[in-house]
């Protein structure tokens, strides 16, 4: 089964670097990759129900989410004390749904069960059992099958290059309003692994590569003077930014799973820090738009940023 994965990963890898529709038969199977697009179901819901996951302690939840709220603005569920893993467990939950992003917030009063914690993000799908197989096809691990929660059902899985994101479908379909903006999931992966993981990130979500820099600005992570790879990805869940590196990434780089688009960088900033928001990173321009990186009350980290005003 993995030789027969990583085959499929390489076709996909091709296409996507050639932009050719010819078949790659793939030793083992019958399995060829006409189009990428086309080997799996889209499985994709719209962007507000893809979540952040925030695991915080059980004294700094209310705190947090109240950070969240005041920075960003939105709604939240109303607050429980569920078991969401497959093994005995007990965390507090509660959804907040911001403008600019949904996060799940979790804090944990058991012991946190492997691999839970690891997961940066929840994806909602169409078809669980689709989403798990589709998962499986392009080349991501399954590292947790699918188990039963109170509102639905769960998966966790890797993608090539160790990022973990949860799969969820729920029993009752939920209604959210859209989103003022799209945020972005944060990804770093090595140069060994980029190609893989981007090849199966796109095919499994359907969606497409719209920027390829293979010298960006290094300040985007900390590292002025310097370049480095950003790939941008757009689909059908969220946007995701790939950010290929050395690992050679001063604090807090690495650490912030999500980029946030607001109207006004300034303005938030300034919310923010009313509500005990750090700045970890002060505000700086690059790539068409100003930046700074932040840490919310029980640890969240987070990019924040804004379309930079053009030249007059």
């Amino acid at each position: 089964m993995r030789i027969t994965r990583s085959f499929g990963v390489i076709a996909i890898a091709i296409f996507l670097s050639t932009g050719s529709a010819r078949l790659f038969p793939m030793r083992g199977t019958a399995l060829a990759v006409a189009d990428a697009a086309t080997v799996t179901p889209n499985v994709t819901v719209e962007p507000q129900y893809d979540t952040a996951h925030v695991y915080v302690a059980p004294e700094d939840f209310d705190r947090f989410v109240a950070s969240l709220v005041a920075t960003f603005g939105g709604t939240t569920s109303k607050q429980g004390v569920f078991t969401v893993t497959p093994t005995p467990s007990s965390t507090m939950s509660q959804l907040v749904l911001t403008p600019v992003g949904t996060l799940s917030v979790f804090g944990f009063k058991t012991p946190v069960p492997y691999p839970f914690g690891a997961e940066r993000t929840g994806y909602l799908v169409t078809d669980l059992d689709a989403a798990v197989q589709a998962a499986r096809t392009t080349g991501a691990d399954v590292l947790v099958t699918s188990f039963n929660d109170p509102i639905g059902r769960d998966a966790i899985i890797q993608w090539p290059g160790g990022v973990n994101t949860q799969l969820y479908w729920h029993t009752t379909a939920p209604s959210y309003k859209a989103l003022q903006t799209i945020p972005e999931n944060r990804v770093y992966v090595s140069a060994d692994r980029a190609t893989a993981f981007v090849a199966s990130y796109v095919a499994f979500s359907h969606g497409r590569v719209v920027s390829d820099d293979r010298h960006a600005r290094g300040i985007e992570i900390g590292k002025p003077g310097e370049t480095y790879r950003r790939i941008r990805i757009e689909s059908g869940f969220e946007k995701l930014v790939v950010f290929v590196t050395d690992g050679h990434l001063p604090y807090p780089y690495g650490r912030e799973i999500t980029g946030y688009e607001v109207p006004n960088l300034t303005d938030t900033l300034t919310k923010a820090k009313a509500a005990g928001v750090e700045i970890l990173v002060a505000p700086y321009t690059a790539d068409q738009r100003t930046s700074a990186v932040v840490q919310f009350p029980g640890g969240y980290i987070a990019e924040i940023h804004s379309v930079a005003e053009k030249p007059k």
